[in-house]
């Protein structure tokens, strides 16, 4: 299952969810940051039981995901290749996937049956830090809802 990092759980977590800014003003006046949303608290977990979601640092043709119905899709290759899991909620932020489908010919990493254990570990608007379990291999990575 070590292949799974290059697919499922590609990107780790760099930091927390929104890059610090600053507002630049034309005159003279002080220069003012712009305040930084606190993160929710708690988590809003249901965030991840419908939308479409894309991960930081990554362009939308390269990955994304679609939650509908307890069923996750998630779309490599311009949305060519697939794999779809059934979502099993254990409580309001803690579920399963259990891959049910994979249409990737060239990559058999990921298998029908194999299941990965997910923990909603942080919210932020529509930022939510994810916690990826399978076999012993942990990561964390961050998914934007987009829709």
């Amino acid at each position: 299952m070590k292949g799974i990092k290059t697919i499922s759980v590609a990107v780790l977590f760099l930091g927390i969810f929104q890059i610090h800014a600053q507002k630049k003003e034309t005159d003279t006046k002080k220069k003012e940051g712009i305040q930084q949303k606190p993160v929710d608290n708690p988590p809003k977990c249901s965030n991840i039981k419908e939308g479409t979601f894309l991960r930081s640092n990554y362009p939308k043709n390269l990955w994304y995901m679609t939650v509908k119905d307890n069923v996750q899709t998630e779309y490599y290759n311009d949305g060519k290749d697939f794999v779809k899991s059934t979502m099993v909620f254990i409580d309001d932020c803690n579920y399963k996937s259990i891959v049910i489908e994979n249409n990737n010919q060239q990559d058999n990493r990921i298998k029908v049956g194999d299941v990965f254990s997910n923990k909603i570990v942080a919210t932020q608007d529509r930022y939510l830090k994810v916690e990826n379990k399978i076999d012993n291999d942990q990561y964390h990575f961050i998914l934007i809802k987009v829709k």
